[in-house]
């Protein structure tokens, strides 16, 4: 079992930035972390996720804008959004998949003036 814990979530002027983290209880050395995103009234969808040998995948609707990166030592994946949207705004959620699936709480963003 992998417990995940997102923070870094809240309320953001559009053209901000916010950074968010997710700490998993384990180490995350191997396997795919990512971010998904679900806006109300949408499926969830991937924003970015990152392999253990480094390599990225964004949605379009991100791409140049967010960066996803990962501390092993520290067991926590980030994910640093720029030039935020109100088409941004969502629940963001942690996932960890090594075989099994794993999901964290979600920490809501809100990009809005």
């Amino acid at each position: 079992q992998v417990q995940l814990v997102e923070s870094g979530g809240g309320l953001v002027h559009p053209g901000g930035s916010l950074r968010l983290s997710c700490a998993a209880s384990r180490s995350i050395f191997i396997g795919v972390m990512g971010w998904y995103r679900q806006a109300p009234g949408k499926e969830r969808e991937l924003v970015a996720d990152l392999t253990s040998t480094g390599s990225t995948n964004y949605a379009d609707s991100v791409k140049g804008r967010f960066a996803i990166s990962r501390d092993n030592a520290k067991r926590t994946v980030y994910l640093q959004m720029n030039s935020l949207k109100p088409e941004d705004t969502a629940v963001y959620y942690c996932n960890y998949k090594l075989g099994s699936v794993y999901w964290g709480q979600g920490t809501q963003v809100t990009v809005s003036s």
